[in-house]
């Protein structure tokens, strides 16, 4: 069996561990789908968002940005109702706000791949941190991330926040060193 970073336990997040976490990631929609899934994690278990996933990519049009942009109160009723997902106004809301930022984003950059990767100057941060405690939970980074989001409009998007999703999205590899992923980054790429 191979050895995996400590907090992969269960077999749903052994799954993420092992095929998503730490894999460069440069699909547009993928990368929303990261960013509003960490937001909804704000507060929460990491395991207890995955595990809802689905229910998530349903209740939010796959995470088409498109169609999000277009959500009217209706929706935002339809969703508060949704046992599915967490049924916090305010996420439900920055899910609306943040797609339409999104879009915006990629509109001038070309995409929301060629934005967020700037903030790692393009190739993934590898680390080598020994322990699970050692794991930042933000970095100059993920700051500088979280500002310039915030100065676009961007909700739900501290700097802990932008870390996990760089984390998530391969910007960082923060496997452990005796993480059979570790350093798996530079050979694979998803999206």
């Amino acid at each position: 069996m191979p050895k995996r970073c400590a907090w992969a336990r269960d077999p749903l997040m052994v799954e993420y561990h092992d095929s998503e976490w730490g894999v460069p990631l440069h699909d547009d929609r993928k990368l929303f789908e990261l960013l509003t899934l960490e937001g909804a994690q704000a507060g929460l278990s990491w395991s207890t968002i995955l595990a809802r996933r689905e229910k998530y990519r349903r209740a939010f049009d796959d995470f088409d940005p498109e169609k999000i942009v277009r959500y009217t109160e209706g929706d935002v009723v339809r969703l508060m109702g949704d046992e599915g997902i967490v049924r916090n106004r305010l996420k439900i809301l920055s899910v609306i706000n943040n797609a339409k930022r999104f879009l915006e984003v990629k509109k001038e950059f070309g995409s929301f791949d060629e934005y967020v990767w700037r903030f790692v100057d393009y190739p993934p941060l590898v680390n080598r941190f020994r322990e699970l405690r050692s794991l930042p939970s933000s970095t100059p980074a993920s700051d500088g991330m979280s500002r310039d989001m915030k100065k676009r409009g961007f909700s739900f998007i501290g700097s802990t926040i932008c870390y996990a999703f760089m984390q998530a999205a391969g910007l960082v590899d923060d496997h452990t060193v005796d993480c059979f992923r570790h350093g798996m980054s530079r050979r694979k790429k998803s999206g």
